[in-house]
């Protein structure tokens, strides 16, 4: 059935009519789950969702039925690859990317003759056939409207223990710039305050933040709309990394090969929304008013982010369909649902970057652990020295690439998708001391690693082979060893509570290093000293982690590394005097370990990981032969309660 569905969706180009057309179609699939136990949505729903999203590929889409609520809840819709597809009616991701490419290559082709022109048409046609369209009227998403607006009657998920309150996690954010009204259709993270009242949790960088400030430079009240559900390619649009000046809906209606339908707000007429929604919650934000306190919130990086100041939204009406369901998701340590939005991004952007911005791009890779923007790669055509340089620069100045804060860039020479003989080709090629370029530059808000919030350390990794004009002739290549004797130097530096050398016999000249800090400059020191020892020769890199994180769980590990790194100013570049004069023998070591004001001079406040606590995960064990969701799974809270500093959301200094 999941074939013929597959061929449905591609064939004739079938959008879903609405979020229960692509639920019956999940369910065709073999791939939803309906649940008919009460589960309660505050914490419970994501620990079960969180245990079933870390299963073999993503488990399925679940549907909890009894909540309490009027309305069903959707969860992990999207949350593997084949959902991922299935949401965005294709085979495979890389169509859309193939047929984006097609695209630009039939529009920037010369148009020399009448017939070039001509055979231009249809697909001009086919672009205003994608265009979304204000209907008049009603739409089904206002079938029921709210006599009085309540958020209280939606079943609002609470995530984690420590987070702020309920938040809407899914909302597709519609605003306008109140002086050319152009439409943004952004993703948001909401807290419920009141039952007419949420933060808006929209960081400086975004375009609604941009229409927030134009609307406060003019004193007026900012008109939003807040859709739920419908087809949930407008769930995608509303995260794709879109140009400012590029409708989100435009990309929905390629994606769908259908426009979308729009229709006006009952409240705020200004702002339209898609007629298919499930849900709509109509408001306004006041730039003159006092801002709120919102968060903290388990967030995408596994961190939870802190709270700080956001407008305040008010609800003026909240409409829906008769047989609206409330679509949820959950983030948090990852894999989760988000990954796979995640993906499809990954894939769908690769042409519009090769095509505008890096011509010489091969493929592109975003790993899990490196929660989208700590960690990209890029593989490039290599023809000149420096090259990775270029595309470097190119691709930190494209966008939400800005937020990128570790660049690996390869050559053809390997598959950046097989994970170990990408390392090994990369440390093949890489001088540790000359091809890491250090800089700084816009960083995503969330990430805590940042000395000051929004800037922080960037760092790209020049893995590919070296033409003769990028070769430093004073280093010297020397073989790293295959094994370490870890004992005898966890016995030599007792602060070192482990060692993961498992990469040296790997051929991967790297390895992470867990330490128990105790004193400024700690890490600097040991960087240094370690790469004294004889044992240590040939060593590229040396990764550092808290005393807490397992290094033999190497993707825990590294994600934990990417958050805690900030690369400008936790790098340790080392210049070993070699044996023959002259010359020397690099190394770098990279401090991924938490940050404190006592040791290590910072300032802002660091957050927790996020766990579920125990009352939650009791509760799901003891229900969890109710569900219908297979055989017992453990919570993935477990593994990490030994590595949080207390109970709360910030790390208790």
């Amino acid at each position: 059935m999941v074939t013929f569905v597959d061929w449905l969706l591609r064939t004739f180009n079938m959008a879903y009519k609405n979020l229960r057309h692509f639920i019956d179609t999940l369910e065709q699939a073999g791939e939803l789950i309906r649940i008919k136990t009460y589960v309660d949505p505050k914490l419970e729903i994501a620990e079960i969702t969180d245990r079933i999203s870390k299963s073999a590929d993503g488990g399925k889409a679940l549907l909890f039925e009894n909540t309490g609520y009027d309305f069903p809840v959707l969860i992990n819709s999207m949350g593997s690859y084949k959902r991922m597809c299935l949401a965005l009616g294709v085979k495979e991701l890389d169509d859309v990317a193939g047929e984006i490419e097609q695209l630009f290559k039939l529009l920037s082709k010369p148009k020399e003759s009448i017939l070039d022109k001509l055979a231009l048409l249809p697909k001009l046609g086919q672009f205003a056939s994608w265009m979304p369209k204000v209907v008049s009227g009603k739409g089904s998403c206002q079938e029921v409207v709210m006599a009085q607006p309540d958020l209280g009657k939606l079943p609002v998920m609470t995530c984690w223990p420590k987070d702020g309150g309920p938040f809407i996690t899914l909302p597709v954010i519609h605003t306008k710039d109140p002086l050319t009204g152009t439409r943004n259709v952004g993703m948001y993270r909401m807290q419920v305050f009141e039952k007419d009242m949420t933060g808006m949790h929209w960081h400086k960088h975004k375009v609604s933040a941009k229409h927030f400030m134009e609307y406060k430079k003019l004193n007026k009240r900012m008109p939003v709309a807040v859709v739920l559900g419908g087809d949930p390619v407008y769930t995608y649009s509303a995260t794709a990394p879109l140009p400012e000046n590029v409708d989100e809906y435009m990309l929905a209606g390629f994606l769908r090969k259908k426009k979308v339908e729009l229709v006006k707000c009952i409240s705020q007429p200004e702002i339209e929304v898609p007629t298919d929604a499930d849900f709509v919650i109509e408001g306004y934000v006041e730039p003159s008013e006092e801002l709120i306190w919102e968060g903290p919130f388990g967030d995408h990086t596994g961190y939870y982010s802190l709270a700080d100041w956001y407008p305040k939204f008010h609800v003026t009406a909240i409409t829906h369909r008769k047989d609206a369901v409330y679509p949820s998701t959950i983030v948090g340590i990852p894999p989760q649902e988000d990954a796979w939005i995640g993906k499809a991004t990954e894939r769908i952007f690769l042409a519009p970057i090769k095509m505008t911005l890096v011509p010489e791009i091969i493929d592109m890779e975003m790993p899990v652990e490196g929660v989208f923007h700590n960690l990209v790669i890029a593989q490039i055509k290599k023809d000149y020295a420096g090259q990775a340089q270029k595309v470097m620069n190119a691709m930190w100045g494209a966008g939400q690439m800005m937020f990128n804060k570790i660049l690996v860039v390869t050559d053809e020479g390997v598959k950046i998708n097989n994970y170990k003989q990408l390392a090994q080709y990369v440390f093949q090629h890489l001088n540790p001391a000359t091809d890491i370029y250090l800089s700084q530059g816009p960083m995503d808000v969330l990430d805590h690693s940042c000395s000051k919030m929004g800037f922080g350390g960037k760092m790209c990794i020049d893995g590919t082979r070296k033409y003769e004009e990028e070769t430093d002739t004073a280093y010297l290549s020397v073989a790293a060893p295959k094994t370490l004797d870890t004992a005898a130097i966890t016995q030599q530096f007792p602060e070192i509570k482990g060692i993961n050398s498992s990469l040296l016999a790997m051929d991967i000249s790297c390895i992470l290093v867990a330490v128990q800090k105790s004193r400024p400059f700690h890490i600097r020191e040991l960087n240094e000293q370690l790469y004294t020892l004889p044992a240590l020769a040939g060593v590229k890199m040396i990764l550092y982690v808290e005393h807490t994180v397992d290094v033999s769980d190497l993707a825990s590990a590294l994600w934990r590394f990417c958050n805690n790194l900030d690369p400008k100013r936790d790098s340790f570049v080392i210049n070993k005097p070699a044996t023959q004069p002259g010359k020397y023998i690099g190394g770098i070591g990279m401090d991924g370990t938490l940050k404190t004001r006592l040791l290590d001079n910072f300032e802002r406040d660091w957050p927790n990981i996020i766990v579920a606590d125990d009352e939650t995960i009791r509760k799901i064990d003891a229900k969890w032969a109710e569900l219908g969701v297979g055989p017992f799974l453990s919570s993935p809270s477990l593994k990490y309660k030994q590595q949080i500093y207390g109970e709360e959301a910030v790390v208790q200094q």
